[in-house]
């Protein structure tokens, strides 16, 4: 198996523990405790896709540079959002959250890109839409969640 191979393999898997501890952590009480927890794994997990994504990019610059800078945005959301409740900055909790949903909106947009086609009804939606349907949806739900806390 070469390295590009193997690094494609763990960043599937790291990328799908990511859309499932994100989904769980949206949708459970926000405590210390299992939130918490939860967010420490998805952490790890955004580190582990981001070390793959770069890893990627760099054996394949010519296909998949564009892989490398998307993988600085998004994971830099995930580390703003988790640095911010981490270290109590001024205003942590809104912080919080727009990095962290902010980079869940990564992890769908790459699945939804990625895996559109073969997807039936999300394969009749055009590329660029694919690409920013994740954010025009996210956005706005981050504004509004952000706004009452």
């Amino acid at each position: 198996m070469n390295t590009h191979i193997f690094l494609l393999i763990i960043h599937i898997i790291a990328g799908s523990f990511c859309l499932l501890t994100g989904a769980i952590n949206f949708s459970v009480k926000k405590e210390k405790g299992y939130h918490t927890r939860i967010g420490e794994w998805y952490h790890i997990g955004y580190l582990v896709v981001f070390i793959t994504s770069v890893g990627m990019a760099i054996i394949n610059w010519s296909e998949s540079a564009y892989l490398f800078y998307i993988a600085i945005f998004s994971y830099g959301l995930a580390l703003f959002g988790y640095l911010a409740r981490k270290l109590r900055w001024r205003g942590w909790l809104s912080m919080h959250i727009s990095g962290m949903a902010g980079s869940y909106i990564g992890i769908i947009t790459a699945i939804l890109v990625v895996n559109g086609a073969a997807i039936p009804l999300i394969n009749q939606i055009p590329s660029l839409l694919l690409w920013s349907m994740p954010t025009i949806i996210g956005t706005p739900i981050i504004f509004m969640v952000g706004r009452r806390v």
